[in-house]
C-alpha cells in the first residue's frame, strides 16, 4: 500500500496518510479525529464570514446554503425559510444551494454526523442550525448597523431584509455586508419566540425550484455535457452474485462511437461518444457469467424458507440467530392460550422505480476525483470513491444536482452505481469526464430491492376483546448487513426490519408480548425503501387490529381509541380523532363506498388515514383519502400536503400492484409493463389536516406512505369479511 500513498499529494502530510490508509482499510474512526474531521480530510470548503449556511449578495440576495439533495420531496424551501424566519429576510430575494461535499461543515445529526438525506429528517435536524445560522447573521447585521448609525441595536428593527431606526435610517442586507462580515457571531443568538414567526406555518413557504423544473432549465445528471464527456454503460449478470468468465467484445467495437470495451468487478463497460453507440455496443457484447457464487433461487423458494423458518417447520440457517426486540411478561404465555387470531403475511421484493435512473458523471486522474450527480449521501460517496482512486475522502469533490427521485436507492452503503463510474472514468484516465448511463432496465433487474418479508403473528384476547398476549415473528433480510463500521444500526437487531412493530402503543397496551426477528442471508442486495420497515410493519399491525376488533364486534375506531387511551398514546389518538372527524365516520359513507382506517408513527411522526373504496371489476377503487399528521412545528403546510399526497400514491401503487419476482435468481420485471405503478386515472384525492404543535419538527417526506395500505385493506375488510394477507391486492 506504501507505493500508491505516495502518489496521493505533492506534500501529503503523515496525518492525511494515516486518514487515507484507515478510509481504504474501512475504519471509521482515527485516535484524536472526530468522525466528521476524518470524513472530511483534505477538504478544500472553508465557511463564508456568516458560516457554512448563508451567503449575502450586494442587490440584497440571501442564499441559504442546503446541505440536503432536493430530489423531488421539496426540502430545500422549507430549509431555507427556517434561516429566514430568524433572519427576518424578504422571502422573495431568498435563493437555496446546494452545499459541497464536507461531513465536518454539513453533516446529518441523525445520521451519524454524515453528510446525508434520508429517513426524513431533513428538516428535524436542520430546526436548531439553522434557526441558529439565521438568528446570528441578523444580529451581526444588526451590530453593524448600530456602529455605522451610532444607535443603540435594541432600537433597530429588521423587516424583510430592511434594518430601520426610528430616526430614518434604513439600510438592505446587501447595503452592509461588508460591515456585518467583520462582526463576530455571537455564540448563542437569542431565537425568536414561535408565536412571533411571521413565515413559518405560513402557505407563501412555496417551492423555489418549481419553475425551473417546469421551464426544463432545472440540472439534471442526464443534462451535464462537458467537453470531451465519454458516455459509459455496463453489462451487469443477470444473477446477483455472479462474475464475469469471459466476454467477446468484436461486435461491440466495430459499432460507430465505442472507443472501449473493459472489465470492471460489477460486470463489462462499453465507453462511448454518445448514449446510443454504447448502448448499440452494450447490445453486441458477448458474455459468458460464472454463476457459482450466484443466487439461484426464485423469489417463491426464498418467501417459502421464510415461512418454515417462522413456524418451526425448519431451523434457522447455521450462524444466524433469532433476536428478540420487544419482551413481555413469560414468553410461553404468547404461544398458548385458545381462541387465538393466527395471522400470516407476505409482502415482495419492491423496486424504487425512480422517474430518473442511476446514472453519474466522474473525472479522475487529474488533480482530486470530481462527481457530478444526484447525491443523496455525499459522504459514503466520496469514501467509496477514495478507496478506487486512491484519494483523501474530503478531496472527493461532489457538485450535487437535482435528482429525479430516490425513495433510498442513491444511498447506499457500497456507493454501487457510483463507484462504477470511477471506475469507468479511472480506467479512461488524464480527468477525462465520463458519464454513466443506467437504462429502467438496468434499474429494476440490476438494482436494490425492498426486502421481501415474512410476519407470523398469533394473538389471543381478554374478556373485552383487547389484546392479552402477542406472539411475532418477522423473517426478513438485514438492510444493515454489510454496513460499515461506526454506521448507526450497524449492531443487534436491525431496527430497520422492526420498527413499526418495536414500540407499538399495541403492544404497549398487551401484557404479555414476545417478539422476534430472523434475518437469514439471501443473495438479493436489498435496500431502504420509503418509510422502510414501516412498509411492511404498519401493515400488519393495523390489519391485524381491524381484524382484532372485527372478532370483539367493536367499531374499528373505537377499538383503537381504548388501545391509545390505554398505552398512553395520546399523539395516535389526537390524529386518529382528527381524521375520523374530517371524513365523517360517524356518518354512513357514500353510497358504494366503505372505510377504511389506519393510523401509525414513523420517522417522529404519527399519520392517521381513512379511506375510502369500492370494488370495481375485482380491483380495489379508491376514492377520498382523508390524513391527518402531527409533524411538530410545521414549516410549510402546502408542502406537507404535497408530501403526504405524494406518499400516499407511492403507498397504494405498491399495495396495488408493486411486485418484484425472480425465476431461477433472475428478475422478471424489466420495465413499467410489467413492473405496474399507479395511474393518474388511479391516483385518490387526498385531504391533508396537520395537528397544531409547537414542538420540533419531524419527517412527512416518508410517514405518508406506509399507512395508505391497510387502511385500504381495513376497508376490503369490511366489505369482504376477508383480510388481505399478501401483497400486491392486484396479483398479475
Amino acid at each position: 500500500m506504501n507505493k500508491p500513498l505516495k502518489t496521493i499529494t505533492a506534500a501529503a502530510s503523515r496525518r492525511e496518510v494515516l486518514v487515507v490508509g484507515a478510509t481504504l482499510a474501512g475504519s471509521s474512526l482515527l485516535v484524536g479525529c472526530s468522525l466528521p474531521e476524518v470524513l472530511s480530510a483534505g477538504s478544500k470548503v472553508e465557511p463564508g464570514a456568516f458560516g457554512p449556511f448563508l451567503k449575502f449578495a450586494k442587490d440584497g440576495t440571501v442564499t441559504v446554503v442546503s446541505k440536503h439533495i432536493e430530489f423531488g420531496q421539496g426540502n430545500h424551501a422549507g430549509l431555507a425559510a427556517i434561516a429566514a424566519e430568524e433572519l427576518d429576510a424578504d422571502w422573495t430575494t431568498v435563493k437555496v444551494e446546494q452545499a459541497p461535499a464536507n461531513a465536518k461543515l454539513y453533516g446529518n445529526r441523525l445520521m451519524g454526523g454524515t453528510q446525508g438525506t434520508g429517513g426524513s429528517s431533513a428538516v428535524s435536524n436542520s430546526w436548531m442550525q439553522l434557526r441558529t445560522a439565521g438568528a446570528a447573521a441578523r444580529a451581526m447585521f444588526v451590530s453593524a448597523a448600530a456602529a455605522k448609525w451610532g444607535v443603540p441595536a435594541g432600537e433597530i428593527t429588521v423587516l424583510n431584509g430592511v434594518l430601520s431606526h426610528a430616526s430614518g435610517k434604513q439600510a438592505g442586507f446587501g447595503e452592509l455586508i461588508d460591515e456585518a462580515a467583520k462582526v463576530a457571531p455571537p455564540a448563542e443568538p437569542k431565537l425568536k419566540d414561535p408565536k412571533t414567526f411571521t413565515l413559518i406555518g405560513q402557505d407563501r413557504v412555496r417551492r423555489k425550484d418549481s419553475q425551473a423544473k417546469s421551464n426544463g432549465t432545472a440540472k439534471y445528471t442526464q443534462d451535464v455535457q462537458l467537453p470531451d464527456m465519454l458516455i459509459a454503460m455496463v453489462a451487469h449478470p443477470p444473477k446477483f452474485g455472479a462474475t464475469v468468465k469471459s466476454f467477446d467484445a468484436t461486435e461491440a467495437k466495430k459499432v460507430p462511437g465505442v472507443t472501449d470495451v473493459f472489465k470492471i468487478p460489477s460486470g463489462v463497460a462499453v465507453v462511448a461518444n454518445s448514449t446510443y453507440a454504447a448502448k448499440l455496443g452494450r447490445d453486441a457484447l458477448k458474455v459468458e457469467w460464472d454463476d457459482a457464487k450466484a443466487e439461484k433461487r426464485g423469489s417463491a423458494q426464498i418467501l417459502a424458507e421464510f415461512k418454515d423458518y417462522a413456524s418451526g417447520k425448519k431451523a434457522a440457517p447455521e450462524k444466524v440467530k433469532w433476536g428478540g426486540f420487544d419482551s413481555k411478561g413469560p414468553a410461553a404465555q404468547a404461544a398458548a392460550g385458545a381462541n387465538a387470531l393466527e395471522v400470516a403475511y407476505d409482502f415482495p421484493y419492491l423496486a424504487h422505480a425512480t422517474m430518473e435512473p442511476m446514472n453519474c458523471v466522474a473525472m479522475v486522474g487529474k488533480g482530486p476525483p470530481k462527481l457530478i450527480f444526484g447525491s443523496q449521501t455525499p459522504t459514503l460517496d466520496q469514501m467509496n470513491t477514495a478507496r478506487v482512486a486512491l484519494a483523501l475522502p474530503g478531496s472527493v469533490e461532489i457538485e450535487t444536482l437535482f435528482a429525479g427521485g430516490s425513495f433510498g436507492r442513491r444511498s447506499n452503503f457500497q456507493s454501487d452505481y457510483v463507484v462504477e463510474c470511477v471506475q469507468i472514468a479511472k480506467k479512461v484516465g488524464k480527468g477525462r469526464p465520463v458519464k454513466l448511463v443506467w437504462t429502467r432496465e438496468d434499474d429494476q433487474r440490476a438494482g436494490y430491492f425492498r426486502p421481501l418479508t415474512h410476519h407470523a403473528v398469533r394473538v389471543t384476547t381478554d374478556k373485552d376483546g383487547f389484546p392479552a398476549t402477542w406472539r411475532h415473528r418477522i423473517v426478513t433480510q438485514s438492510i444493515l448487513k454489510g454496513a460499515p463500521p461506526g454506521a448507526p444500526g450497524g449492531k443487534g437487531v436491525d431496527f430497520t426490519a422492526v420498527e413499526g412493530v418495536m414500540g407499538s402503543p399495541y403492544l404497549k397496551a398487551t401484557p404479555v408480548v414476545d417478539a422476534q426477528l430472523l434475518t437469514p442471508d439471501v443473495g438479493v442486495p436489498v435496500l431502504w425503501w420509503r418509510s422502510v420497515g414501516a412498509t411492511h410493519t404498519a401493515y400488519v399491525m393495523e390489519h391485524t387490529i381491524d381484524q382484532l376488533a372485527k372478532r370483539a364486534a367493536k367499531d374499528p375506531v373505537e377499538y383503537r381509541r381504548a388501545l391509545y387511551t390505554k398505552a398512553g398514546a395520546n399523539r395516535h389518538l389526537a390524529v386518529l380523532n382528527l381524521a375520523a372527524e374530517k371524513a365523517g365516520w360517524s356518518t354512513p359513507a357514500p353510497a358504494g363506498w366503505t372505510r377504511g382506517v389506519a393510523v401509525h408513527e414513523s420517522f417522529g411522526s404519527v399519520v392517521a388515514q381513512v379511506a375510502e373504496v369500492k370494488v370495481e371489476n375485482g380491483v380495489p377503487k379508491v376514492g377520498r383519502v382523508v390524513t391527518a399528521i402531527d409533524c411538530g412545528t410545521a414549516i410549510s403546510p402546502n408542502q406537507i400536503a404535497a408530501q403526504m399526497e405524494g406518499g400516499t400514491c407511492y403507498g397504494l401503487s405498491a399495495a396495488l400492484f408493486g411486485n418484484v419476482t425472480l425465476t431461477g435468481g433472475v428478475v422478471d420485471q424489466a420495465n413499467f409493463d410489467t413492473y405496474r405503478v399507479l395511474r393518474n386515472s388511479e391516483a385518490p384525492t387526498v385531504e391533508t389536516y396537520i395537528v397544531p404543535s409547537t414542538n420540533k419538527p419531524s419527517g412527512v417526506g416518508e410517514p405518508g406512505t406506509p399507512v395508505i395500505g391497510p387502511a385500504v385493506a381495513n376497508a376490503l375488510l369490511a366489505i369482504t369479511g376477508q383480510p388481505t394477507l399478501s401483497q400486491p391486492f392486484v396479483k398479475a
